[in-house]
């Protein structure tokens, strides 16, 4: 006789509810600290292992590669299996990528740690978002869609900060920042373990591993300007993935780590911040005010890498990262509007395929690119997608269409 997790009652559990979402957002802050914890190391093994600016564009390209293709056939796995299994899979996966970056020494080590990596970044992101939205309180009604969108960009960015403290000013630079994530992965884990199940397990997971993708017929029309924001926004975080070390220290004069991490986490954290802003206006009105504001700051961050400008480099990645997260928020909230338990993991497998073909694509092309022009015209490349992304945004956004969905949330589970 097979044995499940017990699922839990939503109307009549809050209480254990809350320890679900808790529990969930902690682990998806873990998943994702430890994918950023990476970036301050980047500096390193170009000094002292020789790799290039094109070598580490390639590990961006791997990871992102390893996440598209993990969420293309294990998207709708949670469906199935249930949030938390898939959600510990996730979790375990990402620390035997970090066992592997302990002894990175070549490039394809690094590829190796990264590609696993993104395979438990790309179960994690279609397993544990779900998770939050099960377990999320009705009230108030962005929360969400925020702490399943920016509790990523929050983890990346802690996670790339204490890397760089660690990097700079601990001892064993090149491991402890992996031993300290392994230690809140295994503490995730935990969470996890006893935290209640919020979907039944159901036949069809062999099934659900074909590649499908797509969202739910009455949000459909909200999807190419979600693309539009998902892609731009997300471009730019992979350019500060692969480019930033190298840039932090050609261009702005400066080989610290943990300016590297936090210039990094300028981009990423804020965006946690701006999201809740978002939440005070429709979705189409959020998506265009944050689009602007993150074309904006853009454009300080091209203009602070051509004069050399520390400061302004600092403030207009604050200024795009509060941008992104008013956007990207935005849009998440429009594509789960009524949403029901069986929607949310295929929702979000598109939302992410959308934000790493985004991070993707460009970081390929940059680093071909690398090997001819300067950071600083792969920078205005990067701001002419910004650019476009915004154009599309402000004139093509939609709000969901009216609809009743005060019961949506109640029909999670039976």
């Amino acid at each position: 006789m097979r044995r499940t997790a017990p699922v839990i009652n939503m109307a009549r559990e809050p209480r254990t509810l809350r320890l679900a979402f808790a529990s969930a957002v902690v682990s998806l802050m873990a998943a994702f600290a430890s994918v950023g914890s990476t970036i301050p190391l980047f500096n390193i093994y170009r000094a002292e292992e020789g790799f290039t600016n094109a070598g580490i564009s390639v590990t961006v390209v791997a990871y992102s590669a390893a996440t598209l293709g993990t969420l293309l056939v294990l998207g709708r796995l949670s469906n199935h299996l249930g949030r938390r299994p898939t959600s510990i899979a996730s979790l375990s996966l990402l620390m035997v990528g970090c066992l592997l970056l302990l002894d990175v020494h070549d490039i394809g080590t690094l590829i190796a740690g990264r590609v696993l990596m993104g395979v438990g970044a790309g179960l994690a992101s279609s397993s544990i978002p779900s998770y939050i939205v099960d377990a999320a309180p009705a009230k108030p009604a962005w929360l969400a869609s925020v702490a399943s969108s920016q509790t990523v960009m929050l983890g990346l960015a802690v996670g790339a900060i204490a890397s760089g403290a660690l990097v700079q000013f601990g001892p064993w630079p090149r491991d402890l920042v992996f031993l300290v994530v392994l230690a809140l992965l295994v503490l995730s884990v935990t969470l996890l373990a006893v935290s209640p199940e919020t979907v039944p397990r159901v036949p069809g997971a062999w099934r659900s591993l074909r590649p499908r993708v797509g969202v739910p017929a009455r949000v459909r029309h909200l999807l190419p300007v979600a693309a539009a924001v998902f892609l731009s926004t997300w471009a730019t975080g992979a350019f500060y993935q692969a480019f930033v070390p190298a840039l932090v220290e050609d261009q702005l004069h400066t080989r610290s780590p943990l300016i590297v991490g936090l210039a990094f986490g300028a981009y990423m954290g804020p965006s946690a911040l701006g999201a809740p802003l978002g939440g005070r206006f429709t979705p189409a009105t959020a998506q265009r005010l944050g689009m602007l504001a993150f074309l904006a700051g853009m454009i300080g961050i091209i203009a602070a890498i051509a004069t050399g400008t520390l400061v302004l480099f600092i403030i207009a990645t604050i200024v795009a990262g509060a941008a992104q997260g008013i956007a990207i928020s935005a849009a998440t909230r429009g594509l789960l509007d009524g949403s029901t338990v069986a929607d949310r993991a295929p929702i979000f497998s598109v939302i992410y395929l959308l934000c790493y073909i985004g991070a993707t694509i460009p970081a390929l092309v940059g680093g071909q690119l690398s090997h001819t022009y300067s950071l600083p015209h792969i920078a205005l490349g990067y701001g002419a997608l910004a650019l476009l992304g915004t154009l599309f945004t402000v004139v093509a956004a939609r709000n969901p269409h009216t609809r009743t969905t005060r019961n949506s949330r109640r029909g999670r589970t039976r």
